[in-house]
């Protein structure tokens, strides 16, 4: 009979602040993480609303010289449900844990070389049966599969990637990274975890295409230029009907393209999904998060409540896998801001719930980003518009 984990004294806790105050915040959130012995890990969330090293400051006079990596968001998850102005705290503890940290700088120029960079703690982490690479990037500083597939040149299959692309409340001005009490932007932050229990990573998304599928026929990287031999926002707009205020104003666009991905034929036979972040209004270009290749069949995606939620319940499925029914001692959900913009508020305490309902009440952290990572098999491994779930068995 397997051990339930808490009973070998492992543990995940969770804090949450919304204080308005960074150093009350950053203080009661790490005192409700560290709710046990022998920290290794702090991973922290937080909205850019905050003082940043303040707040960082104030958790690590909690937490001493534990670890602590992090960034931030476009919204904080907790179990006590979404946040769009807090922090969020998990501290990894007790017996059975081995944690290595890294940091890269300079993303923009150097995107494949800085993930690479992030990846080195793997190689130093103490061998132990299960490991998992948790990524931390700048969700703004371009092609984010090129650091993905940084990381996976240093590691290769035999490790896992997981994690997410830092966000700034879709301001899509700067995002930061936190690497212990230095706050960076244009970074990748990695933790290296080696674990006794058991590591589950299930990622879904719940978008489906529709209408005709389209001809990407100018691109270079993540900017789209033309979409069937005609400059691609005009294309966009006229096919989703975009209201007025779309058409001309940054802010309006980017809350209209958060439900309003594109879909990209895969070889796999599903549709990869892209972030649609930002529109070139003088040269009519859509800018995504991630490479858009020229030459590939391209579909505008939708969703719905049923949809996403389904996907909700498939990626904790997948991720709990590997546990063998074991109850958790928590969850990590990257969960894309897109999914946030179709399910409403209503629907994102709704999908909360079911997380924390399919970890059988274990604790539930993370946070709303720009783009996830995912890698349990094959090269590929950044998505867009997606729920990633960590499972910690």
């Amino acid at each position: 009979m397997t051990m339930d984990p808490q009973e070998q004294g492992r543990w995940l806790g969770v804090g949450h602040s919304s204080d308005n105050d960074a150093r009350v915040a950053g203080t009661r959130a790490a005192e409700q993480a560290l709710a046990g012995d022998d920290p290794a890990l702090l991973i922290v969330f937080a909205s850019v609303r905050y003082d940043l090293p303040a707040l960082l400051a104030a958790i690590s006079a909690q937490a001493g010289d534990v670890p602590l990596v992090g960034c931030s968001t476009a919204g904080e998850i907790a179990a006590a449900g979404p946040d769009d102005a807090g922090v969020v705290v998990t501290a990894l503890g007790g017996p059975g844990f081995s944690i290595e940290t890294t940091v890269a700088r300079g993303a923009k120029q150097h995107l494949r070389q800085v993930g690479a960079e992030a990846a080195t703690c793997a190689a130093a982490v103490a061998s132990r049966p299960h490991r998992v690479l948790m990524l931390l990037t700048d969700g703004l500083a371009g092609d984010q599969s090129e650091i993905v597939r940084g990381a996976y040149g240093v590691v290769g299959a035999g490790v896992p990637l997981v994690g997410g692309c830092a966000g700034d409340a879709l301001r899509m001005e700067a995002t930061h990274q936190f690497y212990g009490t230095e706050v960076m932007t244009d970074a990748v932050v990695g933790a290296a975890i080696g674990s006794d229990g058991p590591l589950g990573i299930g990622v879904r998304h719940g978008w489906r295409p529709v209408g005709e599928p389209m001809l990407v026929t100018q691109s270079s990287d993540n900017r789209v230029h033309c979409i069937d031999d005609r400059p691609a926002l005009d294309v966009y707009l006229e096919r989703l009907d975009a209201p007025p205020d779309v058409r001309d104003d940054p802010a309006s666009f980017t809350r209209f393209a958060q439900t309003h991905p594109l879909g990209l034929a895969g070889r796999s036979g599903e549709a990869q999904v892209r972030f649609v972040s930002d529109a070139g209004f003088e040269d009519r270009s859509l800018g995504c998060i991630a490479e858009v290749p020229q030459g590939r069949l391209a579909w505008l995606m939708e969703g719905d409540d049923a949809s996403v939620l389904a996907a909700t319940d498939a990626a904790c499925e997948d991720a709990l896998a590997p546990l063998r029914g074991q109850r958790p001692i928590g969850l990590i959900a990257f969960d894309c801001i897109a999914r946030r913009g179709v399910l409403g508020e209503q629907g994102v305490r709704t999908e909360v719930e079911r997380v924390a309902h399919n970890g059988q009440g274990a604790p539930v952290a993370g946070f709303y980003t720009y783009g996830e990572i995912a890698r349990t098999r094959g090269v590929s491994g950044f998505h867009n518009q997606t729920l990633v779930v960590l499972a910690v068995g």
